[in-house]
Order: C-alpha cells, then sequence, then structure tokens
C-alpha cells in the first residue's frame, strides 16, 4: 500500500494558518456568519446587470424557506432542483439548506422520464423546474417558487453538521446512477479545503458558468464563494466571449472544464484570461498541451485538481508550488490518499477525510462495496504518485483494457492520438477478443473530411512511433462525435 501522507497539505496552507475545516458548522452557519458580518457586501451578480448584497440574500432566502414552510414542507423533506442558473435559483436552494431540506440536483437535460426515474429513487416532496411538464407526477414550482404560498415564520439554520444536505446521482458512465448522500459536515469541509488552498477571499469574484447540478458548480463554485465570504458572476451559459467580458468586469477567478479551455483556447478571446489570478480546471482529463498552450499565451497556469461526486474535492495542484501538466497535485487539507494495489499491477486510488460522504441512498450493497474494511473509499481510479507526491490519474477500474495479459490505460493512448492534427476528438476502449483477452480500439473523430483509410495508415505509424506495441489501437471506427456527458467526460458504454 503506498500512501501520500498528510505533511503534504502544507503545500496548500499559507505560513501559520490551521486548517479548521469546521468552521461554521454547517454550511448555513458558515454563510450566515458572513452574511452578518458583512452585509453590504455583494455576493452575487449577473450578465445582466442585477446586484445581490448579503444582506438581501439573507431576506430572500429566509422568505424563500418560509414559503417551503408554508406549502408543508418539513425539514428532512427532499426537493429535486434542476434549472437554468439564476438567481432565483441560488435562492431557492440556499433557502432549502437553510430551512433543513435536502436537496436532490438533477441535470437540465433530462426528460420527464429520467426525472420520474430519479424520484422513484430519492422519493421527493418537491420538484423546482425550468419547465413544470418535465415532472407531471410531482408537485412543481419553478426557481422563482410561483404558486407556493407566502412565507411564514419558522426557525431556521438548526441543522446538524450530520444532516443530508445533497443527494447527488453519480453521473452514470457505468451502471444504474447511485445517489450519494453528502451531509453538511462533507460539503463545508471540502469547502474550506479550496478556500484555503486556493487562497480564496472576500476580494475574489468568480466567474461562474459552470451549471449548478453537479457538484463542480454548486459544491466548489458557490459552496467556496459563500464560505469565503466572496462574490460571483453568474454566466447562464458558457461563451468564450462572456467569460472575457466576465474577466474585463472584475472576475478573478474561473473555473472550467477542459471543454471550456479548448473552446478558449481555439476563440479570439483566449488573452481574456490574462488579468484572472487563478484558472482552475476539473470532471475531466486536461490534456498537457492544452494547459501548455493557455500558459504560453496568457501566462496563465491552469490549476488542475481532482474530486468525485461522493467526495467533492480531493487533490489540487499547489497555488503557490509548481503546477504540473498532466497530474491531479497533492492531497487537500484534511485529506488522506493512498494507492491500493489491484489486479495486473494497477493501483486503485483509495481516500478519507471529513468531505468523503457516508454512502449511497438505500444501497447498503454498494455502500459496503464501496470502502475497504479500514473505513476508505475505494474510488474507481487507477492512478501513481509520482517523487514528491503528485497523484496521476492513468483511468477508471472498470475502464482499463487488458491485452495479451499487459495493462493499456485508455487516456494514454487517447492522449497519444490527440497530438495527431488530423484528429478532432477521440476515445480508446476495448472490445473482448478470443485471441488477446480483449482488443485496443480507437473511436476517432477527424478534424477535416479526409479519406479514412489514408488516416489510418498515418495513425498507425503515428503511433508506431509514440506507443508500445501493445497499447496501439489494433482496430479504427471513424465517429461523427464522442459521446460525453454534461462535464466532458467520456461515455465509453454509448460507443458504438
Amino acid at each position: 500500500m503506498t500512501a501520500s501522507p498528510a505533511p503534504h497539505w502544507s503545500a496548500h496552507l499559507p505560513p501559520g494558518v490551521e486548517a479548521d475545516l469546521g468552521s461554521g458548522g454547517t454550511l448555513p452557519g458558515a454563510w450566515t456568519a458572513r452574511w452578518a458580518s458583512e452585509p453590504g457586501a455583494q455576493v452575487i451578480a449577473t450578465t445582466a446587470g442585477r446586484i445581490v448584497t448579503a444582506a438581501e440574500l439573507e431576506q430572500l432566502t429566509a422568505a424563500a424557506a418560509g414559503r417551503y414552510a408554508a406549502a408543508g414542507l418539513a425539514p428532512g423533506d427532499r426537493i429535486i432542483m434542476s434549472a437554468g442558473p439564476s438567481v432565483e435559483l441560488v435562492v431557492a436552494y440556499l433557502a432549502a439548506l437553510r430551512y433543513g431540506l435536502t436537496v436532490v440536483p438533477a441535470n437540465t437535460a433530462y426528460t420527464a422520464v429520467e426525472l420520474a426515474n430519479l424520484a422513484a429513487d430519492a422519493h421527493p416532496v418537491l420538484a423546482v423546474l425550468d419547465d413544470p411538464g418535465r415532472a407531471p407526477d410531482l408537485p412543481v414550482t419553478t426557481p422563482d417558487l410561483a404558486g407556493l404560498p407566502r412565507p411564514q415564520a419558522t426557525p431556521l439554520d438548526r441543522v446538524e453538521s450530520a444532516d443530508p444536505a445533497l443527494i447527488v446521482y453519480t453521473s452514470g458512465t457505468t451502471g444504474r446512477p447511485k445517489g450519494a448522500v453528502l451531509s453538511h459536515a462533507n460539503l463545508l469541509a471540502s469547502a474550506h479545503a479550496v478556500r484555503l488552498a486556493w487562497r480564496w477571499t472576500p476580494e475574489d469574484r468568480l466567474a461562474l458558468a459552470l451549471p449548478l447540478f453537479h457538484i463542480h458548480g454548486l459544491g466548489v463554485g458557490l459552496h467556496g464563494t459563500l464560505v469565503a465570504g466572496a462574490s460571483l458572476l453568474l454566466v447562464p451559459r458558457f461563451e468564450p466571449a462572456a467569460i472575457a467580458t466576465a474577466v474585463e468586469d472584475g472576475a478573478t477567478m474561473f473555473f472550467g472544464v477542459p471543454t471550456m479551455y479548448h473552446r478558449l483556447a481555439t476563440s479570439p478571446h483566449l488573452d481574456g484570461l490574462r488579468p484572472l489570478r487563478l484558472a482552475v480546471s476539473g470532471s475531466a482529463p486536461l490534456p498537457a498541451e492544452l494547459h501548455d498552450a493557455v500558459r504560453e499565451r496568457t501566462g496563465q497556469r491552469i490549476l488542475e485538481r481532482y474530486g468525485m461526486t461522493e467526495t467533492v474535492m480531493l487533490v489540487s495542484n499547489p497555488y503557490d508550488g509548481p503546477r504540473r501538466p498532466g497530474t491531479v497535485g497533492l492531497p487537500l487539507p484534511g485529506v488522506s490518499v493512498r494507492l491500493a494495489p489491484g489486479e495486473g499491477g494497477v493501483s486503485e486510488i483509495e481516500v478519507t477525510g471529513p468531505n468523503v460522504f457516508g454512502g449511497y441512498l438505500d444501497r447498503p450493497a454498494a455502500t459496503a462495496e464501496a470502502f475497504t474494511a479500514d473505513g476508505w473509499f475505494r474510488t474507481g481510479d487507477l492512478g501513481v504518485l509520482d517523487d514528491d507526491g503528485y497523484l496521476l490519474i492513468k483511468g477508471r477500474a472498470k475502464e482499463l483494457i487488458i491485452t495479451g495479459g499487459y495493462n493499456v490505460y485508455p487516456r494514454e493512448v487517447e492522449e497519444t492520438l490527440r497530438l495527431h492534427p488530423a484528429v478532432g476528438d477521440v476515445a480508446v476502449a476495448g472490445v473482448p477478443s478470443t485471441e488477446w483477452g480483449e482488443t485496443v480500439v480507437a473511436y476517432v473523430v477527424p478534424a477535416d473530411a479526409v479519406d479514412t483509410a489514408t488516416l489510418e495508415d498515418d495513425l498507425t505509424q503515428w503511433c508506431a512511433g509514440l506507443l508500445a506495441p501493445y497499447k496501439r489501437p489494433r482496430v479504427w471506427r471513424w465517429i461523427d462525435m464522442v459521446p460525453r456527458n454534461a462535464l466532458g467526460k467520456v461515455l465509453r458504454h454509448e460507443l458504438p
């Protein structure tokens, strides 16, 4: 067993600072303390020019919580939320947590059938949706809580740290999604960890263009902003021009996924990132060449980090120390990481810390399988540690290809192929083979209209110079688009 020890936390903490990851007790406790200390501080801004101060946010969320109470909801009830970013959605969400409700975020792309499946598992009493027609069998309101009664006086901010705050369903890249139950303590610990590690202060403004149904936008972007006492600019839809404008208007931080950075890098707006204090990438691997391209043009050293639905944030490249392309860095404050040797000589990443969830909703068998006998969470990701303790993600355990007895990491082959100018996008997977056990197959999106026979020859020669023979694709398939989820992760089970 290889472990990355706690002393690595020092790389993330300013000199003399202790890592108090429970300050505030609960999410609402931490937020309301910030609001009370600076009632006139700006907390939320919109691209349309709306400004919400701390005092206004306290009043708006208290009134919204009173409307939940008047509608008959009680602390501990669950509500689904699925809508685009807006002040109204943020208010509805914060009010739910202040009142003691448990929020079930849902992808805005979910159909009525998908929401019904989610509801059948989570048993919500209300849905807050952009389109009420998406949940015909549930009591529904819109983010402005239209149709709910006038607010009634009700006690707020009485939740305990162990109480559930979110039930976030896994992205479903394999198997049926499971609801990860995250407590206030889990979410608060992670928010404080990134606040400390990324030097997040009240002077910061985050350009938030991530969806608020995913842990990246919600658990890192929104929670982190509020715990830090900072402000955010809600960007309802990611566009390179919108991010450049946000930075020009004073944003100091931007959190994105690799697809966003790719679009910025291929746009005339990449230089707009220059004034940022911090640019963070996550939710999917950031190609090292994209990291270098952004640095060369803007001076920004994108900070890559690693987290999961079940754990929020785990590991990050340091703010002050070297940010190494291709790695996700060092364990965040409170987090411990170890590598557990598995079959075929690979090592699975296991973690523990106050940010790690307690289990899946109504899935005791899945929960038991997810944890080791001594209580560490099995991430399902494969990794290695370099000599300085930086973590490199090699792929998912279930995605590992074993061909002829050798291990092939799809990510390594994909990154090699993406370097070829004729490859627009690519995904690599293993298919059963009677001869090899599995055969390496490359699903390629050509960058331009090309003769695929010629391209196959070119890519075969390309791989011959860069990859060991057993890693080279033996089968080439040409597709129009690589299937991905909302955060850019490849859905290998949907490959043809």
